[in-house]
């Protein structure tokens, strides 16, 4: 038999999720009025990736999965990235 191990998150937790989601939202909301022309576009999608990361990590379990999942996240988030470099290299050679 195997046996799982229950991973209980505490509550605190959560609330320094919730903090630190927050305070990116605000930056996101932030950044657009900001001028910094091609570069607003490039750090509200970081800052769209970092929350998707955070959701993921805390909310998915991810953090406690297998390394097999979490090995096909890091290959989807290469495609991504990789995606997000040819659209800034073809924006900015335009």
């Amino acid at each position: 038999m195997t046996t799982e191990v229950k991973h209980i998150t505490e509550y605190p937790v959560y609330a320094k999720v919730l903090i630190g989601l927050l305070v990116l939202t605000t930056f996101t909301i932030l950044v657009p009025w900001l001028d910094l022309t091609a570069f607003t576009a490039l750090i509200a999608l970081v800052l769209a990736s970092t929350k998707a990361g955070i959701v993921m990590t805390y909310f998915m379990h991810l953090k406690v999965e297998y390394i097999l999942l979490k090995i096909l996240v890091i290959m989807v988030l290469a495609i991504y990235v990789s995606v997000i470099i040819l659209t800034f290299s073809d924006y900015i050679f335009r």
